[in-house]
């Protein structure tokens, strides 16, 4: 069966109150849009047009490509003049084809491939729509039912005081035979209260002519929530949230508490992770087994490997080795790596660095635009003064260093293989493998005299 897809997504959203499109809020780290599409995705319908508007439209490709879409089409609805409207307008963008289209509303990110999927298979005739029994008073448009079938939707606005009072709702999700969808569409009219062409309309047009509208009624009703205002974001957030944390849970994932834990779509956990309360993790972070995340901790786009512990830390962009211990109170920053059993501890700042395997920087330090060797101790309140005034520079530390407490490491600058600072040096030249040196600016210190022997 050929099937396509048609999202509405050209609303302004007005009552989020916000300069930015309603369907690119974000929820958990991805736009409402995304959901929406991610969902046909799932489903496997992988020919979809968005209707929408000037500013969606600049965001439509790369939400497509991040959901799992090649591509999609956007077609600009200009003015707007109703849901029908938006269907007219896709449709004459499209070629026509035998087959059955999808229609769904751009700001419903809770719908999931497994209802679009049921909604497909539903479809006998005409048509099939989602309905859901919701909570009243509400804004969704009424189910009125001939028996098991649908007869009619009427609009919350236009309602009578009698059709108010129906808990059967329209989701806004339909699986048309396309053939007679086009056919519906043409003869819409906008005579009602907001003189606009409803697509709901297209039921009445469906009926009369013998069709039979097969209901598929939604399991939860919150699974169809659309999301109009700040008030609905931060709801449908909380429960996407949650089916995310359970997801993880399920697998194997220890979660101390759900409602303090912050995910995203599209995280790989390994076995026996334990996320502590407070803690954020999104943009496709990746933790290793047996690792533990906070309290009090964000990972964005990390790659945290086995045995590792992160606790009250920020990590940014980078990746921790196995068997390290970050925090409490680090932040590991964009473009940084940190090897193999590596310590970074108490208010430790690392900016594009890379820290070998066994590295210590325990306290109050500073490494940025860094690379350090096996082993290497930093002491504390150690700066690698990266920046000149004009650009950023290097430092590069080897293996087995011990830099002293309070160093301030001038770039670019090297110190070699096994050499070391005292308290308080700054260095503004290399330093060759074994030398020590201290003071401001650093001296070399002159080599231990060799031990008497008898």
């Amino acid at each position: 069966m050929n099937v396509r897809a048609i999202v509405l997504a050209a609303g302004k959203g007005t009552r989020m109150k916000s300069a930015r499109a309603k369907v690119l809020h974000e929820l958990c780290g991805r736009p409402m849009l995304w959901y929406v599409l991610h969902a046909l995705a799932e489903a496997g319908v992988r020919d979809v047009t968005v209707v929408t508007n000037a500013e969606v439209a600049a965001h439509v490709d790369d939400l497509a490509r991040s959901a799992g879409h090649d591509a999609v089409r956007a077609v600009l609805q200009e003015p707007q003049l109703g849901t029908g409207h938006a269907v007219s307008m896709a449709l004459a963008a499209l070629p026509e084809e035998a087959g059955t289209i999808v229609v769904l509303n751009g700001d419903m990110p809770l719908i999931d491939g497994a209802l679009v999927r049921a909604t497909l298979d539903a479809r006998e005739q005409a048509l099939a729509l989602v309905t859901a029994r919701m909570p009243l008073p509400s804004s969704f448009g009424r189910i009125v039912r001939d028996g098991p079938h649908v007869s009619r939707i009427v609009e919350a606005r236009d309602a009578s005081h009698e059709e108010l009072l129906l808990d059967e709702m329209n989701a806004g999700l339909y699986a048309y035979d396309e053939k007679k969808l086009r056919a519906a569409v043409a003869e819409l009219k906008n005579d009602n209260a907001q003189s606009e062409y409803y697509l709901t309309d297209t039921i009445g047009c469906l009926v009369a002519r013998g069709d039979r509208i097969v209901p598929v009624v939604a399991r939860d009703y919150r699974a169809v929530l659309g999301v109009n205002d700040r008030v609905e974001l931060a709801a449908a957030a909380a429960l996407i949230n949650r089916r995310l944390c359970e997801h993880h849970m399920r697998a194997g994932v220890t979660i101390a508490d759900p409602a303090t834990t912050y995910l995203e779509p599209e995280l790989v956990f390994g076995n026996d992770v334990t996320i502590l309360p407070n803690t954020t993790i999104g943009r496709r972070s990746r933790v290793g087994a047996h690792s533990e995340i906070g309290p009090n901790s964000r990972l964005q786009n990390a790659t945290i490997g086995e045995n590792v512990v992160v606790s009250d830390s920020i990590v940014v962009d980078s990746s921790i080795g196995d068997f390290s211990y970050v925090g409490p109170w680090a932040h590991i920053r964009a473009g940084s790596a940190v090897g193999t059993g590596a310590r970074i501890g108490n208010f430790v700042e690392v900016k594009k660095a890379q820290l070998a395997a066994g590295v210590k920087a325990g306290h109050l330090s500073y490494l940025g635009d860094a690379t350090v060797g096996e082993r290497t101790n930093i002491g504390a309140g150690t700066i690698t003064c990266n920046y000149d005034g004009t650009k950023k520079n290097e430092t590069t530390i080897g293996a087995d260093v011990f830099i002293g407490s309070n160093s301030s490491l001038v770039a670019p600058v090297t110190l070699g293989d096994g050499s070391g600072t005292g308290a308080g040096t700054v260095v503004i030249r290399d330093v060759a493998p074994g030398e020590r040196v201290v003071g401001n600016p650093a001296r070399i210190l002159p080599p231990k005299p060799a031990a008497e022997t008898d």
